[in-house]
């Protein structure tokens, strides 16, 4: 069994998105930035994820880029996976290594299914202005991402030319301070899919609170999604269908949830298994 999981806002969690006091209990360093602590991990959730059963393997599959995965310490220290998932699918790290020819297989699935970059950004840009857009990064060659300020975006705007993209075959996606702009062709389904005929990793598991990875939960034989995030507000605003369920509690904690539920989802595979035998 293969459990997939998003990392922000889904198991790790800076300080404006944690969703509870600095204080709280049971809080642990997750990411440092030149020596501060700039994300945390619930202990309890921690705990969980080290004591997956040993057919349960815990694969991070994250839209964040290569330098700013190697900054998540726990994931370089405490618990290091096999395999990860890094830039929204575009590339695969295997036993700390990139898999160089997944990367150039992307490269070359987002020249041909979609507009070129330059192009994409031409059009989304008719949408951004200096008011709300504070910076801009083209991301591991693939995708962009701009640092907003939330509050003075034009959500509406956004989304009627999101719709657009979509046609280009590109994706928007708004996460907190952040809004993505990213090649349909680059997603997380994709790699984990990958990952999963490689090793035959049988049922997979997933998680995430963004559209960017409502592909993946789609995909997995089983999902969970916090009760905040992207695709939390989408349901509640009646605009998404789901097949998979909300955790109870919002904020750093519901990791907790979520890496239990994984847990369940394993006893319930084996005893499925056990009665087939």
């Amino acid at each position: 069994m293969i459990y997939a999981s998003d990392l922000d806002q889904t198991l790790i969690y800076s300080k404006r998105s944690l969703g509870v006091p600095l204080e709280s209990p049971g809080l642990l360093p997750a990411e440092h930035i030149e020596g501060a602590t700039a994300a945390f991990i619930s202990a309890q959730a921690l705990q969980l994820l080290k004591t997956l059963p040993p057919d349960v393997m815990f694969m991070p599959v994250t839209t964040r880029t290569m330098a700013q995965y190697g900054r998540i310490t726990v994931f370089q220290t405490e618990l290091v996976p096999a395999y990860a998932v890094t830039s929204n699918g575009g590339n695969i790290i295997v036993g700390g290594e990139v898999d160089r020819e997944w990367n150039r297989s992307i490269h070359e699935r987002v020249r041909r299914d979609g507009a070129h970059a330059e192009e994409a950004r031409h059009v989304f840009g008719q949408v951004l202005h200096e008011d709300w857009v504070r910076s801009e990064r083209f991301c591991d060659e693939l995708f962009y991402a701009f640092v907003i300020e939330r509050d003075r975006m034009p959500l509406e705007q956004v989304l009627e030319k999101a719709r657009i993209m979509r046609e280009l075959g590109w994706e928007v996606s708004i996460q907190g301070r952040k809004v993505y702009l990213v090649p349909a062709a680059v997603n997380k389904q994709a790699a984990v899919e990958h990952v999963r005929n490689l090793t035959d990793g049988g049922p997979v598991v997933a998680s995430g609170d963004s559209l960017l990875d409502r592909c993946l939960l789609d995909y997995a034989d089983y999902a969970i999604a916090p009760r905040h995030g992207e695709l939390y507000r989408e349901q509640l605003r009646d605009e998404l269908e789901v097949n998979y369920r909300f955790t109870d509690v919002s904020g750093v904690y519901a990791a907790d949830e979520i890496v239990a539920y994984v847990h369940e989802v394993q006893l319930i595979s084996r005893e499925i298994g056990d009665k087939a035998l």
